[in-house]
């Protein structure tokens, strides 16, 4: 996979879902009804507009903002385009630790 795609719903009681979503290709659809794509390939911002507005297209904000909530997803996308994911200390520490109760 390539893209990461997020979309943004308005229900009618005003809260907001959030779908998201990855593919090796864009559709039309996507450009049309996507609030995010990012290019893991390329490590680009191909869109990026938050309640109408657009926001900046820097790559490492974005990924590094979502990342917080979709940490498997996007690891997998840098692995699966080549770019090696390089874990704080501390999550490794952590994750030994989960693996090896003391």
């Amino acid at each position: 996979m390539r893209y990461l795609i997020l979309t943004y719903y308005q229900k009618p009681n005003g809260q907001i879902d959030e779908v998201v979503s990855v593919a090796k290709n864009l559709k039309s659809r996507d450009y049309q009804t996507s609030s995010v794509i990012l290019d893991f390939k390329q490590l680009k911002v191909i869109q990026a507009t938050m309640n109408g507005q657009t926001v900046p297209k820097d790559f490492n904000k974005i990924a590094e903002y979502y990342y917080q909530f979709h940490k498997n997803t996007i690891d997998r996308l840098f692995a699966e385009n080549g770019y090696e994911v390089i874990k704080e200390k501390s999550d490794v520490q952590n994750t030994s630790e989960e693996h090896n109760p003391s």
